[in-house]
């Protein structure tokens, strides 16, 4: 096995930590979280042209000879215009190394979120100026909340018409109980929309519409210069000074500390679409995440500077060059040096695997990578080897939480019409539940052997026939079950032969050949739990280790 003084073979002792300490302190990592249309894909976008890593930002919608998103390469999302599935994007800037992790902003792959904001170090949390906090942006706000995650907010569209900002602010504060610190203010909204007044240089950053998918002109003036007057209306920018008296008097303080323990955002206004505020943005952001930390694990929390390389794979995906049939396990880097052809060890299965052909990952873009360090992501190939939540490490032995599964809401039978065609169906049924594009459950009847699609939304379900028959040559059909509630049984199969028998909910097993219960209604589930007060549920499933899942 390729040891740890095998990678530092290059460094002396203190060199190697050295050069540790100082990739950690320069790398940043985030996840952007919001509801469909609040403008996710595009401010990825932006971002990405700001950093350099793209010459021309692509609309989600785009027509003509305009380009298509990097960030959303499926054949199904550009044909849609929305975001199904996780990428990550990796760029420079300002001698900083970013892993953006591009998750779907609509709600029927929320799972995919979950999983991909393990991975993140922080988050942005994009907010539509008209419609304020919306009802997934809630949802995975929580799921922050849950890991303590740095949280950022963008009030994006302020060129439209649009809530007031104090508003906007209440909003966060009141039901995500959540404190606000204004890192500029806007003057005006819509067609109003002047700009935004910097707190901490006391300057005034004036709007102008950018030539759509270049960066925008800044012009930046002192709120002192005589020549801001002709060119903002002297009403909005009293307001706007109004406002801004009003947050030093009654709003939060700046406090770091509170930024990087999720218990302060600071809040950013501006138009993504028209690229204005995205720099500002990116510049103070980079100066107040929260780099690389500490994660836990079952030797406690491990520092990324420990000496010895570890990582999880938080994401399995097949197909993301259908020329090749490949499967990548996307790696996130916790602690130690990444080295191309480093063998390590496989917490789950204790196996020595070596590590060929690392990827950077850009969208669907890859290049082949030397080496990763942590806060980083990398592609791996994936023969079938590794699972959502697997470990990989060097040196002593250490193992990551794992990553739970979430209660769905819709099932359906997948049925295959074309038995010819069996054994490109099991394929395709296995690696689409090895990556996490859906839960699958079976029935307890043995002689039933179609496998149950388990969704948060109907569009998971679509997107599983898409690519059954797109990548895998198979045209199948889905039966609706009629249920919409699924709990998982606290202590196993015993649990449930000590109440006998039940009725008013289907009994079925889920990968790990534990048993979920399916009701078709909230109502049914009360009821059950009425008669039976002793059993205990579960909306969320515990994480399985050392088990290997159900094949079809």
């Amino acid at each position: 096995m390729t040891s740890t003084k095998t990678i530092k073979r290059n460094f002396s002792e203190e060199d190697f930590e050295s050069a540790l300490v100082k990739a950690v302190g320069n790398r940043k990592n985030f996840a952007i979280i919001s509801h469909p249309d609040a403008g996710k894909t595009t401010l990825t976008e932006k971002l990405l042209l700001y950093g350099g890593a793209i010459q021309q930002a692509g609309a989600v919608k785009a027509r003509g000879e305009q380009r298509k998103v990097t960030s959303d390469w499926m054949d199904l999302e550009k044909q849609r215009g929305i975001s199904i599935t996780s990428t990550v994007l990796q760029f420079d800037y300002s001698d900083n190394k970013i892993n953006l992790l591009d998750t779907p902003g609509h709600q029927d792959f929320s799972e995919d979120t979950y999983r991909t904001l393990a991975a993140a170090d922080n988050a942005v949390m994009l907010e539509d100026a008209a419609k304020g906090l919306e009802p997934q942006t809630r949802k995975l706000f929580e799921v922050c909340r849950m890991r303590n995650i740095p949280i950022f907010t963008f009030i994006n569209k302020m060129d439209r018409p649009g809530q007031e900002p104090l508003r906007l602010l209440d909003e966060i504060e009141s039901e995500l109980n959540l404190a606000t610190w204004a890192v500029n203010w806007p003057i005006g909204s819509g067609e109003l929309f002047r700009g935004v007044i910097d707190r901490s240089s006391k300057e005034v950053i004036l709007f102008t519409r950018g030539e759509r998918g270049k960066q925008s002109e800044e012009c930046h003036l002192s709120l002192n210069d005589p020549e801001l007057k002709s060119l903002v209306e002297s009403e909005l920018l009293d307001q706007a000074l109004e406002e801004l008296d009003l947050l030093e008097m009654a709003g939060s303080v700046m406090d770091l500390s509170k930024i990087q323990a999720g218990e302060l955002t600071p809040v950013f206004f501006g138009s993504a679409m028209t690229n204005f505020g995205v720099r500002p943005f990116l510049d103070t952001f980079l100066k107040m995440a929260q780099g690389p930390s500490a994660r836990p694990s079952s030797n406690g929390p491990v520092s990324p500077t420990r000496s010895e390389f570890s990582g999880f794979v938080f994401k399995l995906q097949a197909n993301m060059d259908p020329k090749h049939r490949d499967r990548i396990a996307f790696l996130r880097v916790c602690s130690g040096r990444f080295e191309k052809d480093m063998t390590v060890q496989h917490a789950r299965t204790g196996k020595a695997i070596k590590l060929s052909r690392p990827q950077k990952l850009f969208g669907q873009d890859r290049e082949v990578v030397d080496d990763a360090y942590p806060g980083d992501i990398i592609g791996l190939n994936n023969p079938g080897m590794f699972a959502i939540g697997d470990t990989l490490y060097q040196g002593s032995k250490v193992e990551y939480e794992g990553i739970p599964c979430f209660s769905p809401e819709i099932f359906s039978w997948l049925r295959n019409p074309n038995p010819s065609a069996f054994k490109n169906f099991r394929k395709g049924v296995n690696q689409l539940r090895e990556e996490g594009a859906v839960q699958i459950l079976y029935d307890v009847d043995e002689s039933k052997r179609d496998p149950i699609l388990a969704a948060v939304g109907q569009l998971q379900l679509e997107v599983v026939q898409h690519r059954l028959e797109n990548e895998y040559g198979v045209a199948t059909r889905l039966e609706s079950m009629g249920y919409q509630v699924a709990r998982w049984v606290d202590g196993g199969w015993n649990a449930l032969d000590d109440i006998g028998r039940i009725f008013n909910c289907k009994v079925v097993k889920d990968a790990w050949a534990r048993p979920v219960l399916l009701f078709k209604n909230q109502w049914n589930l009360n009821q059950l739990l009425e008669e039976h007060p002793d059993l205990e549920l579960r909306s969320v499933a515990p994480v399985v280790s050392g088990v290997e899942p159900i094949s079809l």
